[in-house]
C-alpha cells in the first residue's frame, strides 16, 4: 500500500462576477487532476513557476484548503472524507514548513515555549524537566544550541530560524513533512546546510517529504522522484536523474534550461 495517494484532485476557487459579487460563472483551476503516489521515506520534489498550484496542492493536501473533488489518501485513510476533529487530531502525522520562517513563528514566543507548544500536541502531560529534555533533543537534532531555548525569533540569524521552523514541525513526531520553498529566502550557503539537514532527518525518522520549489537544482539535489507542475496540472513525473537527463515536456525542457550555469573562459 502507498504511503500517500493523490487521487485526481481539483481544487477550483470561483470567481464572481457582477458589481455585488452575483453568482459564480467561472472557476480558477489552481490544481486540476493531480493524481500522485508518494511511497515511506520517499522525497517527492514538487516543481514550478510561481502560480502554478504547488503550494495550493500542498495546503490541499494539508487539508487547509478543501479539495474540490478527489482523494488525499494517508496510509489508505481518506483524509478529505474526515469530519474536522478528526483531521485536527490526522494532522499530527503531517506537518508543514513554510517559506519564510521570520513570518510563520509567533516573535511574542521563546524557543521553548514555541516547541513546548508542539510538543504537547502529541505529548499533553509533558512538562518540566521531561518537557525541557525533548526541547533541548530537538534542538540539537536541528543544529542549535539547547541554550539559546529562551530566546526569541528575532535573535536568529535566517538559517537559525528555519532550523526552528524545523524543530516545530518535528516535535509532534509526524510521518509527513511538506516543505513549501524552505530555502529560497536564506542565503545559498547557508541553502546547502539547511538541505543536507533534511536528508538527515529523512535518513534518521524514515520520513516522507514533499520538497516545494521554482528551482530545479535545489531540488535535484534532494528528491528521489520530481513532479513538474505548470498550470494546475502535473505535466512530467519521473526520477530526478531521468528527469534532468532526459526531460520530455517542453515546459520541464524550459525550467531546466532556466538553471544558471557557471561559464568557464578558455
Amino acid at each position: 500500500m502507498s504511503f500517500l495517494e493523490l487521487k485526481d484532485i481539483k481544487t477550483h476557487f470561483p470567481v464572481r462576477t457582477g458589481m455585488f459579487g452575483g453568482k459564480a460563472t467561472e472557476a480558477v483551476k489552481a490544481v486540476n487532476g493531480v493524481t500522485l503516489t508518494i511511497n515511506q521515506g520517499e522525497i517527492l520534489g514538487l516543481v514550478g513557476e510561481s502560480g502554478c498550484g504547488k503550494s495550493t496542492l500542498s495546503r490541499t493536501i494539508m487539508q487547509l484548503i478543501p479539495a474540490t473533488s478527489g482523494a488525499v489518501v494517508l496510509e489508505g485513510q481518506n483524509l478529505s472524507a474526515l469530519p474536522q476533529h478528526e483531521v485536527r487530531r490526522r494532522r499530527l502525522d503531517f506537518q508543514m514548513i513554510f517559506q519564510d520562517p521570520y513570518a510563520s513563528l509567533n516573535p511574542r514566543m521563546t524557543v521553548h515555549s514555541t516547541l513546548a507548544e508542539a510538543i504537547r500536541q502529541r505529548h499533553k502531560d509533558a512538562k518540566g524537566t521531561v518537557l525541557d529534555q525533548r526541547i533541548a533533543a530537538l534542538m540539537e537534532r536541528v543544529g542549535l544550541d539547547q541554550r539559546f531555548m529562551k530566546k526569541y525569533p528575532h535573535e536568529f540569524s535566517g538559517g537559525q530560524r528555519q532550523r526552528i521552523a524545523i524543530a516545530r514541525a518535528l516535535a509532534p513526531e509526524p510521518k509527513l513533512i511538506l516543505a513549501d520553498e524552505p530555502v529560497s529566502a536564506l542565503d545559498v550557503s547557508i541553502q546547502s546546510q539547511i538541505l543536507n539537514l533534511l536528508l538527515e532527518l529523512r535518513k534518521d525518522l524514515n520520513l516522507t517529504m514533499i520538497f516545494i520549489s521554482h528551482d530545479l537544482s535545489v531540488v535535484r539535489y534532494l528528491a528521489d522522484n520530481i513532479a513538474v507542475m505548470n498550470q494546475g496540472e502535473i505535466v512530467e513525473y519521473g526520477e530526478a536523474e531521468e528527469i534532468f537527463n532526459n526531460a520530455q515536456h517542453s515546459y520541464t525542457q524550459k525550467l531546466l534550461k532556466a538553471i544558471p550555469h557557471i561559464q568557464h573562459s578558455a
